[in-house]
């Protein structure tokens, strides 16, 4: 039940995300600074450490942990490569504006919100703590789902009612992958290559999307800031994995 209601959260998180895409959108570098450091420590701090651990007292050397994280970072840059394309997430404008485009771009997020949330239950599986830590990350980054599902939909010329619509599917999307976990449960061989799948793909998200937005959304100037909040961001996970543990 933990799981799905921070999965209400994400849901907030989602909105919020969007609606900064339609309106403000002076500081969101900032933001964008921040979450990356809580993607980047939560895999450092907590993730990746407990599938290790995990993968261990089954007997495992974590040899398996460690590939199911370079696929899930392979994967994603993948999608983003040959299905979302660069010019997707850096924000410029793609030859013809499709409305199509726009919403099957917007989709494969809603899908990877789906997929968190699912993530959000299977870590409560494993223990309160790191399903709160998980929660922590999907929660700060599905603010920039939002935004950028939002601003998929706007550049390709799509209307502003079938934007918030996309953002309202991607906003409750968490809240059902959570909620589809009450249904089962994973073994824990299959919890340590989920683990490590989740954290490969948020290490890409942090440091491979997210970072390059915020660099690409700030001026030359903000450069020492963005290293700041991103470290903030990491120092922030650190430190709520220290009280969860």
């Amino acid at each position: 039940m933990n799981a799905v209601v921070l999965s209400l959260v994400a849901f907030a998180s989602t909105s919020a995300g969007g609606l900064c895409a339609l309106g403000f959108r002076g500081h969101l570098h900032l933001v964008l600074g921040f979450t990356a450091g809580v993607l980047l420590g939560v895999v450092s701090f907590d993730l990746l450490p407990k599938s290790l651990e995990l993968s261990h007292q089954l007997g495992g050397s974590g040899q398996a942990a460690m590939v199911a994280l370079a696929g899930g970072f392979l994967l994603f840059h993948g999608l983003k490569k040959f299905v979302l394309a660069d010019h997707v997430h850096a924000g410029t404008c793609a030859a013809g504006h499709r409305p199509s485009l726009g919403a099957l771009s917007a989709a494969a997020l809603i899908g990877h919100s789906f997929l968190d949330g699912v993530g959000i239950g299977l870590a409560f599986q494993v223990s309160q703590a790191l399903g709160l830590t998980i929660a922590v990350a999907v929660i700060a980054h599905d603010f920039c789902d939002g935004l950028n599902t939002v601003s998929l939909m706007l550049m390709h010329r799509s209307t502003t009612a079938h934007a918030l619509g996309m953002l309202a599917l991607d906003a409750v999307a968490p809240a059902l992958g959570a909620a589809s976990t009450l249904a089962y449960s994973a073994p824990p061989e299959t919890l340590v290559l989920y683990m490590g799948f989740f954290a490969g793909s948020l290490l890409y998200i942090g440091a491979s999307v997210i970072l390059p937005q915020a660099r690409s959304r700030a001026g030359p100037a903000a450069a020492t800031s963005l290293i700041g909040l991103t470290a903030l961001g990491a120092s922030f996970t650190f430190g709520l994995t220290q009280v969860a543990h």
